[in-house]
């Protein structure tokens, strides 16, 4: 009987160690966005203060913050095409 209280521990480290890094990798991913979304916004809020001497404005609002978070920097150039555009 103390075999298999041995393995049942063994087996209970397992599935926790398992467990573990299936709700570790989307905390990641998670963790990534928003530190790009809150770089992509500071990123944005600079090119406003140097784009205000020439007319230049992009709004800060959910949407070019969720594009910069998942795309970054690119994220950020391609809001500043889609002005020129728009």
């Amino acid at each position: 009987m103390e075999n298999y209280s041995f393995l049942f521990y063994v087996f209970c480290v397992i599935i926790f160690i398992i467990i573990g890094k299936i709700f570790v990798v989307p905390f990641k991913k998670i963790i990534k966005l928003i530190i790009n979304s809150v770089f992509g916004g500071i990123l944005i809020y600079i090119i406003n203060l140097i784009g205000a001497n020439i007319g230049f404005h992009i709004g800060l609002n959910w949407w070019t913050i969720l594009c910069t978070g998942f795309l970054g920097i690119p994220g950020v150039i391609l809001v500043i095409i889609l002005k020129f555009f728009i």
